[in-house]
């Protein structure tokens, strides 16, 4: 088209040294974000200042080898600072807007041609140079001027958009724990319980599955478990409704055991294929993340095959920031070894559903009951020992499955809602993009 330029016709190298200032130590060290643009860091790259460069209002800064990822910035009205001697400064002449160049760089055309002229192979960097040599449809300052206005009033009405996207989501994830929350309450099946009076009743199926416990600790099938601390009014968050009944969860699994540790499962063990290891990274919010896949050999495998979990197991990870994430092993994981910091819940799920424990353990009760028990300041995290010893709401076997069935029914209803709203996502964040496009080809 005949408005495509070379930037060089419209670029301006500027290297002001900060010695060459008076008082450059009291100016704020700036840096650039591929997310942010220019921010203000707290610590001083250098104890000499000296070779920093100065910007201002109007100046584009960006570090040659972080380009290609969309790391530039220009720089807002009424900011001055310095920025490291690595970083390329620059402005441009009258005849271009910034903002409209940084739109530029920033889209996927941009980012292309900085690829394209980027030197080097294995790191590639782009030189000033090599930004003169970027290609960009550049209108009369007028139709510049007008499709920056243009660009501004959409992008008020994409803003508006993201926030009610942003309050959706909120409001979704709300949902989705109210919804847990009333499951393990009872509050969902109070209907079904009214349906069905003559169920076993919780404690009947508590005492069957201690009797079972024992068997097989009897024929060496699992570790006898030590006593559990008997239940105490303050550790009861809310009440039951009849027939249910409040345990530990180490009475009501089969098993409770974390991996190997670090002197058993080392970096250097990990291979291409093989039996597969369970990691933090596939745990997930009620969903297991099918990626990060890290295998063993058969071979290391029979050193710490006591570790397996198999399908139907719930998953646990240690650590408990601002939510626990759990989930239930799918059925196409036939063995594997979960890591040290992924803890396995094993049921009998003929007794109890590992869908119903892994619901209460996602919701803001379980959260409570276990955050009272981490340690560590840096990374929270609790141990095998008190996640045996968290109270759970236990109903009737049969109730747990009408629960587990609401559930998923509802939760598939929040998963509809939840598409529409990151459709709605992707429309904003492709509209501005769209926008510019047709205004520079217009």
């Amino acid at each position: 088209m005949s408005n495509v330029k070379r930037l060089e016709l419209f670029l301006q190298k500027k290297i002001i040294r900060a010695e060459t200032l008076p008082n450059y130590e009291e100016l704020n060290i700036l840096g650039v974000s591929n997310q942010i643009g220019i921010t203000t860091t707290n610590h001083k790259k250098s104890k000499d200042l000296s070779k920093y460069q100065l910007i201002e209002s109007g100046d584009f800064a960006y570090n040659p080898y972080r380009i290609n990822v969309g790391s530039i910035g220009l720089v807002p009205e009424g900011i001055r600072g310095l920025v490291s001697p690595a970083y390329v400064v620059f402005s441009t002449t009258k005849a271009l807007l910034p903002e409209l160049l940084l739109d530029f760089l920033k889209s996927g055309e941009g980012l292309f041609q900085i690829s394209q002229h980027a030197r080097g192979t294995v790191r590639k960097a782009l030189r000033f140079a090599d930004m003169c040599k970027i290609e960009m449809p550049i209108p009369p300052i007028k139709t510049q001027i007008t499709i920056l206005k243009k660009k501004n009033n959409i992008q008020h009405e994409i803003d508006v958009l993201n926030s009610e996207i942003t309050h959706q989501q909120t409001l979704l994830k709300k949902l989705r724990q109210a919804i847990l929350q009333e499951a393990i309450e009872g509050k969902l099946t109070a209907e079904w319980r009214k349906q069905h009076p003559t169920v076993e009743h919780a404690r009947d199926l508590l005492a069957r599955i201690q009797a079972e416990k024992a068997e097989l600790v009897k024929a060496k099938k699992i570790r006898k478990q030590k006593l559990l601390p008997p239940i105490t009014a303050e550790e009861i968050p809310f009440p039951l409704p009849e027939g249910w009944v409040w345990c530990r969860l180490g009475d009501s699994a089969n098993t409770i055991f974390d991996g190997p540790f670090g002197s058993n499962l080392k970096t250097k063990d990990y291979v291409d294929s093989g039996v597969r290891v369970i990691r933090l990274e596939n745990i997930g919010a009620l969903e297991f993340n099918n990626n990060k896949l890290s295998f063993v050999t058969q071979e290391k495998y029979e050193t710490i095959k006591r570790h397996t979990v198999n399908n139907g197991d719930i998953i646990f990870s240690s650590f408990i920031s601002k939510e626990i994430r759990v989930t239930v092993l799918p059925e196409y994981i036939n063995k594997a070894i979960n890591k040290a910091d992924c803890f396995c819940v094993r049921l009998d799920n003929n007794k109890v559903s590992s869908e119903y424990i892994s619901y209460f353990l996602s919701t803001k009760s379980a959260y409570k009951l276990l955050s009272n028990k981490i340690h560590g300041d840096t990374r929270p995290r609790i141990n095998t020992t008190q996640l045996k010893q968290c109270v759970i709401p236990l109903p009737p076997l049969v109730e747990q499955k009408a629960i587990v069935a609401k559930v998923e029914t509802l939760l598939g209803q929040c998963d509809a809602l939840a598409e529409q709203v990151n459709a709605a996502q992707g429309y904003s964040e492709s509209l501005l993009q769209a926008v510019l496009r047709e205004a520079f080809r217009g």
